[in-house]
């Protein structure tokens, strides 16, 4: 800690500044020793909260987070966990309601690891968003630690610089001349500043001249973007704010959009394929291609007092086209063709050989211990396998898509407490389990169905990202294209010294000096 910061002309400094904010000469031994002192001109050479060493836990916390090196290992833990994400795919692209068993079955141990340390909901998990908001609250602190001071001391620079302050910079001149000269070599030099858009400003002996301040604010202002974009994506988190799921409606269905309270309805479900004469003979081999399919479909909102639904949006949804809805959109993703919606059973009696009429099983409407009249008879579900598989030898279904339908099915005369019991999987009747049966329980016909796929897109964070995105290029654009020069000029004991200092692109400014005539021998140090 720097106990003294009194400079020699007088000034008292904040404790832990680098350069007299009067004068500019170095306050510590250190920096006496150097050449130069390009880097203490970062800061203007003013202390910065986080170098006064303070003891309390808020201090140490903020010097922790203050610091470029800890804001740089999270951004690359950040990536390589991203970068991890990436290896196998994400849950919400995995084909089953099971992650871990899919995981460990499909990947292994590894699989089994990169489901546990949730690396399969990566975007999701509570870590991540740990991460990102630690980013948050390094950038935030980084920048109000550097940008505070740095402000404080470009408000108040001071023209007259000492003899050491000028003599130190990378850039300098130094030239005798008699009192005569003095005043008409500064005002030459003034007038030549001047006509290269230096704002000058001039006290008695000394001058300073400054062009493109702005740029100085550019890596701040893109601290404040990348602030913004960070929040924007921590919004996401937010219930409501952001919502990309997947949703298949059939034709004719109603169906509750996930997470919101709307439903959606699929009037119909249209497919126009291209003709098989005009595709290439390398697509051939992979069936029909879909030219365009549209889904008509209507969005209801459920109202509150009356629980019915009141529809608020309906029209037609194409690829790149979708049903938009205050912050919803629709988008078509997907198709499928010919899906089994419902089976047309009979129940036929085995000794006449005769059927005794027909029921109609829906399958995405089945209830446990639903009764189907038949007659005088009554067929009672007694269990349904919508994918039927036998695991183990026992039944079990794989998904709860009806893809293989099963049943198990009791008839019973009407008012009879206990029938017998019949299995039938994907509309045929297992007649060797069930020999000593009377009935049997046949396919009559099938009900086909097309499904439209949506993509269910929901963020309201969106504007927020764009926003913190247009700041950062902003503040990209002010950093690089502008460059903060200046210019120090001081009549001290018949010499003329000169001093320049450019926060970057040194060659030019020397460049630009040199076309200046009233500074002479001009001197840069390379290092």
């Amino acid at each position: 800690m720097i106990e003294n910061s009194k400079c020699e002309c007088g000034h008292n400094n904040p404790v832990g500044t680098i350069l007299c904010e009067s004068c500019g000469k170095p306050l510590d031994e250190e920096t006496k020793g150097k050449e130069t002192i390009v880097q203490e001109m970062r800061y203007e050479g003013k202390a910065r909260r986080s170098q006064t060493f303070q003891s309390s836990p808020f201090d140490m916390v903020w010097n922790f987070f203050s610091s470029v090196k800890v804001a740089i290992i999270l951004i690359i833990i950040t990536l390589i966990a991203a970068g991890i994400g990436t290896i196998f795919p994400q849950e919400k692209f995995v084909p089953s309601s099971d992650p871990a068993a899919y995981y460990e079955k499909q990947y292994g141990l590894w699989g089994k690891w990169f489901h546990i340390f949730g690396f399969s909901d990566m975007y999701n998990s509570w870590w991540f968003f740990t991460m990102v908001s630690l980013i948050g609250i390094s950038l935030v602190v980084c920048s109000l630690d550097r940008v505070i001071p740095l402000y404080k001391a470009l408000k108040n620079q001071q023209v007259r610089k000492s003899v050491d302050f000028l003599k130190r910079q990378r850039i300098t001149a130094e030239t005798a001349l008699t009192a005569e000269e003095a005043d008409e070599k500064l005002a030459k030099l003034e007038q030549a500043l001047q006509s290269k858009r230096y704002q000058v400003k001039r006290e008695g002996n000394a001058l300073l001249a400054e062009k493109g301040r702005i740029s100085r604010w550019g890596p701040y202002i893109n601290h404040i973007g990348l602030i913004i974009f960070l929040f924007g994506v921590l919004l996401r988190y937010v219930p409501g704010w952001y919502l990309d799921e997947t949703m298949w409606v059939r034709e004719g269905e109603v169906k509750k959009v996930p997470e919101l309270p709307y439903y959606v309805k699929n009037e119909g479900f249209d497919i126009t394929f291209y003709d098989q004469k005009n595709v290439p003979k390398s697509n051939q081999d992979a069936g029909p291609i879909a030219q365009k399919y549209e889904t008509r479909a209507v969005l209801y909102e459920k109202e509150w007092d009356t629980g019915k639904l009141k529809p608020v949006a309906k029209g037609s949804i194409l690829v790149n086209h979708p049903l938009a809805y205050k912050d919803l959109r629709l988008v078509q993703a997907d198709f499928r063709i010919g899906l089994l919606d419902a089976l047309d059973l009979k129940l036929v009696d085995k000794e006449s050989g005769k059927a005794l009429g027909k029921f109609t099983v829906d399958l995405y409407d089945l209830k446990p211990n639903q009764v189907f009249r038949v007659k005088d008879k009554e067929v009672v579900l007694l269990d349904y396998y919508p994918d039927f598989a036998l695991e183990n030898n026992r039944p079990i279904t794989k998904s709860p898509d009806p893809n293989k339908p099963a049943f198990v099915f009791e008839v019973r005369e009407k008012g009879q407490a206990k029938g017998e019991r019949s299995w039938v999987i994907s509309g045929q009747n297992l007649d060797e389990l069930t020999k000593e049966n009377r009935y049997a329980i046949d396919l009559a016909g099938m009900k086909m169905v097309d499904s439209t796929g949506l993509m269910v897109r929901v963020d309201k964070s969106l504007n927020v990202i764009l926003f913190g995105g247009v700041i950062c290029m902003i503040g990209l654009v002010m950093g690089f294209y502008w460059h903060h020069r200046r210019v120090w000029a001081l009549v001290d004991d018949g010499r003329l010294y000169i001093g320049a200092h450019t926060n970057k692109n040194w060659y030019s400014l020397e460049r630009e000096l040199k076309l200046i005539g009233e500074i002479d021998a001009l001197q840069v140090k390379r290092n």
